[in-house]
């Protein structure tokens, strides 16, 4: 008997669309003899399931719809959804009370991880891990930006401290243009991070629970023609290249599985995530970014790239991520 999964995609955040596309290519790569996939758009104002007839709202009191006179109970909820409320453990807390399964991690860990200066201070310790110098500011205080420029060495990454695909993030270097940098980040978030720049090659490794065992995905290099890894250049084609396989070698990729494992587990990760680092210039010194606990799931995002190059089928991989789950 097929199972009924809600694809919840949307969000409240201006990943919305990001959000939309990584749920068309997930429902249209499941499995159809095993699964039978809603699509649950989440706005603010409404959940709804658009059906042929139109749109049916969700029951958030049991998290149901009914289709023509019938209920539909849901087995699990794939989360697709990159910001609040379905990265930031919101959307996980409601499955948790409900004992609905789903594929992220948990409501603590998720809320943990989408604030990077708390995930630093988790991982910090690790061997073989390091992390840049840091600041975390709140949109309430006074930011003195001789004080910030007498702390950290230029340039400078300033950041929303809670949230994904650089929106709102600037490279700075010099005190002239900390300002404007720091006006942007907090017009998405009212705690932002300002950290030394890390000059290096950039990463993304995909790593998740299979089967019950931890694996690691092939590596992906990030070379972009802008300043920094930037929304426009994560969603604009030609801008950026992405290897994957990264060209690493055998010992470079041993050892940043070994460390990436560590930081799932000490995060106490569950499901896919996405590690993102930089291997310092001169050296192979590993500096950890951050972690991304609903990577985006479209046909050329990191993930599937990761999968498609481990020799797996996605739609397989989705599949073992829902029955370890359920």
């Amino acid at each position: 008997m097929k199972k009924n999964i809600a694809l919840l995609a949307g969000g409240f955040t201006g990943e919305y669309e990001v959000s939309i596309n990584s749920a068309r290519n997930i429902a249209n790569t499941l499995p159809a003899e095993k699964y039978k996939v809603y699509t649950l758009l989440i706005k603010r104002d409404r959940w709804f399931y658009e059906s042929e007839n139109g749109p049916v709202d969700v029951d958030k009191n049991d998290f149901t719809i009914t289709v023509n006179g019938e209920k539909i109970k849901f087995d699990f909820a794939f989360i697709t959804i990159h910001g609040t409320p379905g990265e930031d453990g919101k959307l996980q807390g409601y499955f948790d009370m409900l004992r609905v399964p789903y594929n992220t991690c948990d409501a603590t860990t998720s809320a943990i991880t989408m604030n990077k200066a708390y995930t630093k201070t988790l991982v910090n310790g690790i061997h073989g891990l390091h992390t840049a110098h840091s600041m975390r500011l709140f949109e309430k205080d006074m930011h003195d930006v001789a004080i910030i420029a007498a702390t950290l060495k230029f340039p400078l990454f300033i950041k929303p401290n809670n949230g994904g695909s650089s929106v709102g993030m600037s490279k700075v270097y010099n005190v002239a243009g900390l300002p404007d940098a720091l006006k942007k980040a907090f017009h998405e978030d009212q705690q932002i991070l300002v950290e030394e720049f890390i000059k290096g090659r950039e990463f993304s490794i995909g790593i998740a629970r299979l089967h019950g065992k931890i694996t690691v995905l092939p590596a992906t290099e990030i070379i972009t023609s802008k300043d920094f890894f930037d929304y426009e250049a994560k969603y604009t084609a030609g801008v950026t290249e992405e290897i994957t396989p990264a060209d690493l070698t055998t010992e470079q990729n041993e050892r940043i599985a070994n460390i990436v494992t560590e930081v799932y587990s000490r995060l106490n990760c569950k499901g896919m995530v996405r590690i993102d680092f930089i291997l310092l210039e001169g050296s192979n010194d590993f500096y950890f970014i951050e972690v991304n606990t609903t990577p985006g799931q479209s046909a050329a995002s990191l993930i599937p790239q990761q999968v498609r190059a481990a020799g797996m089928d996605l739609g397989e991989f989705y599949s073992a991520l829902i029955e370890g789950a359920i």
